[in-house]
């Protein structure tokens, strides 16, 4: 027996001083040396990075995006809804040109007061918060929106809408790409993006099912009546519903955590993406080290910045990490990406909300070969006035609006469906063709589009350069978007996206106040003018900035 002890130790002596075995051993402990430190020489930002690199794209992400097509959907019907309602509801309303046009932009203008601060904030105090509270509050002005029986009341509502959704919008982008690595953040936010070409059809088809309806409740004797486009906007609020609910199911971003020094609990959201996505126990995170040093660290000041008071702190960490954005070179960014969404933006807003009460005008008045489409655009924006003037005069003249067809509706879904194939093919050849590329071709083609919408002599030419016009400007906002997401650090990423949503809102407003107007001095005035415009963007997309690891 003791013989055999010794033969043991004998042998294990052998393997310690075993040349090979030694250099194995070496080799073994290089590797774990390595990937110990692997994460210690990145940034936190570069860290959480190696970490999705290791979750891959699994389940969390396909949740992730569900829960942002809801937000997405609930987001722009806001402004859509209304596009369907102007032609049903413009007696009931008591609307003409003009009107229609400040109801259209309503929503645009609480976007645009909103968005003032909302990236402050949420670059501040965190994206979910702010995203609960946009999709709730939503979904509480959208039903006081279906119950409007006058013009003030619906305008009233819209704009409160529109306030919510500044909010939400401004932490959609962030946080979505915040989830993601680099590798896979294009495709993921031109998918994302998609949702938008997706409310297009989804919108107009709940419209076809429900505005074609002849449905009237009155309440109270008739003193609250609710119509077939009540229902509708009912229908309506349903999203902003499901958005609320979604993200109550969602964890904060684990890059703005790490910026607020909070890197136990943006730890725990990574393990837990971790094991969603890869099925695997908490257990096998590869980096159970990370941050413990800084974890143990802003463990022991807890008590400490509680005491000189949370938000204060919060505050001033938020100016302080906004003064970057104004010096050289994110200023000059913030600038040419700002000018091209407002241009962008503002234009795409007045082709796909203006198509439905078009395409109306067009059902009513028969467009073919004998005049264009302007030529009847005229005709009736001067019949309009002349029914305006009457009703001035005669006080009893009954107002009979001009409802949307089923054309109109089988149009707008058309749109809808052409808009989803850009992002198929640009997401296939973004990272070859790169973005500033695909921006110049793009401009180009819209120009031709607006060009050809002015001469155009059949419904179905009409349809095809709107869907044309509408799919590409809808690629270009995405692809402006994501070169912002690229160049702005997390810190102030949420409050550079909120200043340029501010600059897209202003395109909007202009946009759809002007468009009617402009409309008035004669149809081809509009299209002129945005074909102008779009020549100017394609000047500024030759300066767009290149790609930073963020």
């Amino acid at each position: 027996m003791h013989e055999d002890k010794n033969n043991v130790s004998l042998m294990s002596e052998f393997r310690k001083f075993d040349p090979e075995n030694q250099r194995q051993t070496e080799r073994d402990n290089e590797e774990s040396s390595k990937l110990t430190s692997e994460y210690e020489s990145f940034s936190p930002i570069q860290d959480i990075n190696k970490v999705f690199e290791e979750c891959k794209f699994g389940r969390f992400h396909i949740r992730l995006l569900l829960t942002t097509f809801a937000g997405f959907i609930a987001s722009i019907l806001v402004t859509n809804s209304t596009s369907y309602l102007l032609p049903i509801a413009e007696c009931d309303l008591d609307m003409n040109l003009r009107q229609k046009g400040l109801l259209t932009a309503m929503p645009f203008f609480g976007m645009l007061i909103s968005s003032v601060i909302s990236g402050f904030l949420i670059d501040t105090f965190g994206r979910i918060i702010f995203l609960k509270l946009g999709y709730g509050g939503l979904f509480f002005f959208t039903l006081l929106s279906a119950s409007s029986q006058n013009y003030g009341m619906y305008a009233a509502a819209k704009f409160g809408e529109g306030v919510l959704v500044g909010i939400a919008n401004t932490g959609i982008m962030s946080i979505t790409s915040e989830f993601c690595h680099p590798t896979v953040r294009d495709r993921v936010m031109l998918c994302q993006s998609a949702f938008g070409a997706m409310a297009q059809i989804i919108c107009p088809a709940m419209a076809w099912g429900i505005l074609l309806q002849d449905w009237e409740w009155s309440f109270f004797g008739g003193s609250f009546v609710l119509k077939i486009w009540n229902f509708y906007l009912f229908a309506m609020s349903f999203w902003s519903f499901v958005g609320y609910f979604l993200y109550s199911t969602l964890p904060e971003s684990p890059k703005f955590l790490v910026t607020q020094k909070k890197y136990l609990e943006a730890k725990n959201i990574l393990v837990n993406v971790y094991a969603e996505n890869t099925r695997k126990a908490p257990e096998t995170f590869p980096y159970p080290n990370l941050w413990d040093q800084e974890i143990l660290e802003t463990t022991s000041k807890v008590t400490q910045k509680h005491s000189f008071g949370m938000f204060r702190t919060q505050v001033l960490i938020g100016l302080r990490n906004m003064k970057p954005m104004l010096q050289r070179p994110l200023i000059s960014y913030l600038i040419i990406l700002g000018t091209m969404q407002l241009v962008i933006v503002g234009i795409y807003d007045v082709l796909r909300l203006w198509f439905p009460q078009l395409s109306t005008i067009v059902e009513h008045y028969d467009l073919d070969a004998s005049q264009n489409l302007c030529a009847l655009v005229d005709n009736y924006t001067a019949t309009e006035k002349l029914r305006i003037a009457n009703s001035t005069l005669n006080s009893t003249e009954v107002c009979v609006p001009h409802i949307s067809g089923m054309e109109t509706y089988i149009d707008s879904i058309i749109i809808g469906l052409v808009c989803i194939v850009p992002y198929f093919i640009s997401g296939v050849i973004v990272n070859k063709v790169g973005k500033k590329n695909l921006l110049i071709l793009s401009g180009i083609i819209c120009i031709g589009a607006l060009l050809g919408i002015r001469w155009a002599q059949s419904k179905t030419m009409m349809v095809a350069l709107f869907s044309v016009d509408v799919a590409i400007m809808q690629t270009m906002k995405s692809l402006t978007q994501m070169v912002l997401v690229e160049v702005f650090p997390t810190t102030i990423r949420s409050v550079a996206m909120s200043l340029v949503i501010v600059l897209s809102r202003i395109g909007t407003l202009i946009g759809n106040i002007g468009f009617p107007i402009l409309l008035d001095k004669g149809c081809e005035v509009p299209f002129y003018s945005m074909a102008g415009m779009m020549i100017c963007l394609i000047v500024l997309s030759m300066f767009t900035p290149k790609k930073k690891d963020t």
